[in-house]
């Protein structure tokens, strides 16, 4: 629905959307999100099916798509662990949130889909270890952009992956040896506990903060879909040779596929730092998205 409203004297047609209808569209993200991998997934399970020379790491590719079979034929999770709510918007300035706020709106999304997809709920207070009992609240990273676009992607993010991510801040003279020396030492630290082979998503650049969200984001790029920088892309191939010649293999249990793709985003940084982020993210690598 479009309106009018006025800006600075001016008329300007704005698109009204509802928060109900943003709840609706949450709510249904979450389900398939953890239900139905993306095909690029599923290629990259076969193509790692392909390269595996470890009869071990074969049959676990065989079974990981026995697993995402089930799941999106069933409607079951692909995993015990449904993740963290990550929401990403991204919001064109001429869009109005009308009958409630959009971060509510995204909540009370979450709150059913968990709920009604029979998913996990896995967050708690940090300290009590109380758990909220329905998933919520939401990781919500929202960017402005021009026109009435709106579009939501939601990315669960286990724990188990998660918790071998980090940020560091190199010396400004390592430049990008010490980059890619970093982020080796970081999946060969991780080992198992992310449930390789997974996805490296790492932000050279930027603030802490900044470097990272944007790794994070960079998970969400198709696997095999390549970098638009030709000098990151050049960086994603030899860090992908490098860390699945440690031969630590699917699962950490041997072989040549650790890692199914390295996708890198670069920001500009201060003179005087240079920030890395590292997110690793699990072989199941969920993320669907809706636009308005």
């Amino acid at each position: 629905m479009a309106r009018l409203a006025l800006f600075f004297g001016e008329f300007m047609a704005v698109r009204e959307i509802k928060a109900s209808d943003i709840t609706d569209t949450v709510r249904m993200l979450c389900i398939e999100a953890n239900t139905d991998l993306g095909d690029d997934v599923i290629q990259a399970f076969e193509k790692g099916l392909k390269q595996e020379e470890s009869p071990t790491g074969k049959a676990i590719f065989t079974a990981l798509l026995e697993n995402a079979k089930i799941a999106r034929d069933e409607k079951v999770p692909m995993c015990q662990d449904t993740g963290f709510a990550v929401v990403f918007v991204e919001m064109g300035q001429e869009v109005v949130i009308s009958g409630g706020s959009m971060d509510d709106a995204i909540n009370e999304g979450v709150r059913h889909g968990y709920k009604e997809g029979f998913l996990r709920k896995s967050i708690c207070d940090p300290f009590t270890r109380k758990n909220t009992k329905d998933n919520t609240p939401a990781v919500i990273i929202t960017d402005i952009v021009e026109g009435d676009k709106f579009k939501i992607t939601i990315a669960p993010k286990g724990g188990g992956s998660e918790n071998m991510s980090r940020v560091t801040m190199l010396t400004p003279s390592g430049g990008k040896e010490a980059v890619v020396d970093f982020i080796v030492q970081r999946r060969q630290e991780a080992g198992s506990n992310p449930c390789p082979p997974v996805i490296v998503g790492a932000c050279i650049g930027g603030t802490p903060e900044k470097a990272a969200i944007l790794a994070k984001k960079a998970l969400l790029r198709k696997i095999g879909e390549p970098n638009p920088d030709p000098e990151l892309a050049g960086m994603e191939k030899e860090l992908l040779l490098k860390i699945n010649n440690l031969g630590m293999g699917p699962q950490g249990l041997g072989g040549r596929v650790f890692a199914m793709a390295v996708h890198l985003i670069k920001h500009p940084c201060h003179i005087a730092s240079l920030p890395l982020a590292v997110n690793i993210c699990c072989h199941a690598s969920r993320h669907k998205e809706g636009e308005f």
